[in-house]
């Protein structure tokens, strides 16, 4: 993350490397992105049903920043401190909507592990949600096919791993269920979780492994128990679709995006209300005290909303048309000291 003032750097421009076969980019079909654990992989959900696994972080001949064009050593060091990683690619034969890792747990001597992984040692997975309802989960150093979970009944839009490394793996989808595997047992489903009457957008497991959130096309969010697989409660308060949650890494604070282009943050343990923040757009036009046309009104939709790692800012991603244009970099919000604006 930058110092504040500082202009955004781009560091590199993701392109499909596969021959140019097709008559359109593939954005067309890029829904997800997302980074490992451990910070070595980032995976793109790169268009015509692929997904692109790319050790990270890149290597400084592949920057297009003018200002890394000198080779670092310390990078090389560490690219040969794991195992020369190399780009792969994962054929889904399916759009790919949802992306999410975990680090599979090392098994002892003699133990039970899957083959793919050595005794001994932990590897990561990914898990991958597909157009057709299907989730397949991918050994990431192999790219070996581990399980292919059947359940959803339409397109699966998000994933969550439980952050505690029990291969717990929740999904969310547009049959309006979310849905909670066990990988450690075979990938059994454990539960299906109904209440939402809209697709399912977002589903967010707090970092304590105690609640889950989801968020469907409904102006209330809802909050489940990791434990009892069992409705808490329903969070109301936003006056459009709720599309996007996320839990501060201490678990103490829950934050909603909203297409009213509002974010609340909530404290998840008595549904309180705490703040509620307005992405603003930095050029708009738009009178809400006068009649203007529906379509105008949505051009601050929030799309996406997330803490940083710390916890100490909110990230948020808008329709409105500077975002769109990549202009200016999502909303950034101190979490202590906030206006109350983003």
């Amino acid at each position: 993350m930058k110092p504040s003032g500082e202009e955004p750097v781009l560091l590199a421009e993701l392109k499909p490397g596969r021959p140019q076969r097709y008559d359109w980019k593939s954005s067309c079909e890029t829904w997800s992105v997302a980074f490992s654990p451990d910070g070595a992989w980032f995976a793109w959900s790169q268009g015509h049903c692929v997904v692109k696994l790319i050790p990270w972080p890149l290597e400084e001949a592949e920057l297009s920043c003018k200002t890394s064009e000198r080779k670092s050593r310390g990078s090389k060091a560490e690219a040969r401190s794991r195992g020369a990683a190399k780009e792969k690619t994962l054929e889904c034969g399916q759009i790919v909507w949802g992306l999410a890792f975990s680090a599979w747990p090392p098994a002892a001597e003699g133990g039970e592990t899957d083959p793919a992984c050595a005794v001994g040692l932990p590897c990561l997975i990914l898990a991958t949600g597909l157009n057709d309802g299907q989730i397949k989960v991918w050994e990431v150093q192999t790219g070996h096919l581990l399980f292919s979970l059947l359940g959803h009944q339409d397109v699966v839009r998000d994933l969550s791993f439980a952050p505690n490394g029990s291969l717990i793996l929740v999904s969310a989808s547009r049959d309006k269920t979310l849905r909670v595997w066990d990988l450690s047992r075979d990938g059994r489903q454990v539960q299906v979780l109904s209440g939402h009457v809209q697709w399912v957008y977002c589903c967010s497991i707090s970092p304590d492994c105690s609640m889950l959130c989801s968020a469907a096309g409904e102006k209330s969010a809802l909050l489940w128990s990791m434990r009892s697989y069992t409705l808490i409660r329903r969070l109301e308060g936003h006056q459009s679709s709720v599309v996007s949650c996320d839990f501060s890494p201490d678990s103490a604070l829950l934050v909603t995006a909203s297409y009213d282009a509002c974010v609340i943050m909530w404290d998840p343990y008595t549904g309180e209300q705490l703040r509620t923040l307005r992405h603003v757009p930095l050029h708009s036009a738009l009178d809400y005290s006068s009649e203007v046309h529906s379509s105008e009104v949505h051009t601050s939709s929030l799309r996406s909303v997330c803490f940083s790692p710390e916890g100490l800012y909110l990230a948020t991603v808008a329709d409105d048309s500077s975002a769109l244009q990549g202009t200016v970099p999502p909303a950034l919000l101190p979490c202590c000291d906030t206006p109350g604006m983003l």
